[in-house]
């Protein structure tokens, strides 16, 4: 395993995006967005995806990308977990950007998602853990008939990644299919129903590797963004701590809300430990399905914690609609239940190093 510490091209990568998001993806606009019809940020998505060249992080030069790895779009994740911002960036340039470059034929669609002039979704279910089954639509002669729900950023695709019946995987572009918005907890990251009604589809490859590839990429990197938000959670917490005061001292003073933040503190560390070796192992394919499962075992239920422990420990004040916390506890609930549960890894792990239960 190689060195997991940050490079300096990394926290230099983190400045920028952190600045851009600091402009773009503040609170108060977060949750404007989030409760009106509109809640994707497009202005914020050029900047990252077009101003920075950041949607092509994953795709080789040759094919028109950056040729980065999984390391620097794990810092871009963490920044976005932190800000919850509103941008299809794990779903468009991780996860249907990981399926277009396991098929033989994705090279026009993959362009495009990696210069930022298209956005991409997988049409898998965001709740699909790598591995498991999925729904498909039927494929009768290149057109496609049948439903999907549960896409996430289906509402913002110019173009979505299809499993069929057949086997193959289809490019359709988002016109051709009726996109109905589903109820979700997390506002920042819309769900929709995807209608197809004999869309016309072209075969860009065979959908079982490149959806197991994608959505492998997804939970590896997932873990990153859920970094990313108990991060913010402790961050904000502590420094709301300091600030309060009850019989004229900090409320930070005691004890046994030092033992809970320092508790949460260990829990933090140890994630942004499980989510570097599971970007390092995207990054240099070693141990890959091992690092991944490790690391989203462990993320869900410490993100959830660290959100859970902010929205108490902020009292009143972090029971209203008004504090950004609820944002980053729905994120942490959604995203515990993405690219599969906590448990689903668990079981899967316990495959791979053969530690199954008696």
């Amino acid at each position: 395993m190689s060195d997991l510490l940050y490079s300096e091209e990394e926290e230099a990568l983190r400045a920028a995006v952190r600045d851009l998001l600091t402009d773009h993806c503040d609170t108060t606009s977060v949750l404007a967005r989030a409760e009106s019809d509109a809640p994707h940020d497009l202005a914020a998505w050029k900047a990252l995806a077009d101003g920075m060249g950041l949607a092509g992080l994953l795709v080789p030069e040759a094919r028109g990308g950056q040729g980065a790895t999984h390391r620097e779009a794990a810092v871009v994740l963490e920044e976005l977990g932190r800000a919850v911002a509103p941008v299809p960036y794990l779903t468009s340039a991780v996860v249907a950007t990981e399926a277009l470059l396991a098929c033989a034929d994705g090279g026009g669609p993959l362009a495009d998602l990696a210069s930022g002039r298209g956005i991409g979704a997988l049409a898998v279910g965001l709740h699909t853990a790598p591995g498991a089954t999925y729904a498909t639509v039927r494929a009768d002669g290149g057109a496609l008939h049948g439903e999907l729900t549960g896409i996430a950023d289906a509402a913002v695709a110019d173009v979505l990644l299809v499993p069929a019946d057949d086997g193959g995987l289809y490019a359709v572009t988002a016109d051709e299919v009726t996109v109905t918005p589903q109820t979700s907890l997390d506002l920042t990251r819309p769900l929709a129903r995807v209608t197809f009604d004999a869309a016309p589809g072209r075969r860009v490859g065979d959908a079982e590797p490149a959806v197991r590839r994608a959505l492998r990429a997804g939970a590896g990197l997932l873990a990153s963004e859920q970094l990313g938000v108990a991060e913010w959670a402790l961050t904000e917490t502590v420094r709301y701590l300091k600030d309060r005061k009850q019989f004229n001292r900090p409320v930070g003073g005691f004890q046994a809300l030092k033992h809970r933040l320092a508790q949460l503190w260990l829990e933090v560390v140890s994630l942004r430990a499980a989510a570097r070796a599971a970007a390092d192992a995207l990054a240099t394919g070693e141990d890959t399905d091992v690092s991944v499962t490790v690391a989203q075992a462990y993320a869900a239920p410490v993100a959830v914690r660290a959100a859970e422990e902010a929205l108490q420990l902020h009292a009143g004040i972090g029971m209203t609609w008004e504090h950004p916390v609820h944002l980053r506890l729905k994120r942490a609930k959604a995203d515990s239940i993405a690219y599969g549960t906590a448990g689903a890894h668990r079981e899967a792990l316990a495959e791979l190093v053969d530690l199954r239960a008696p």
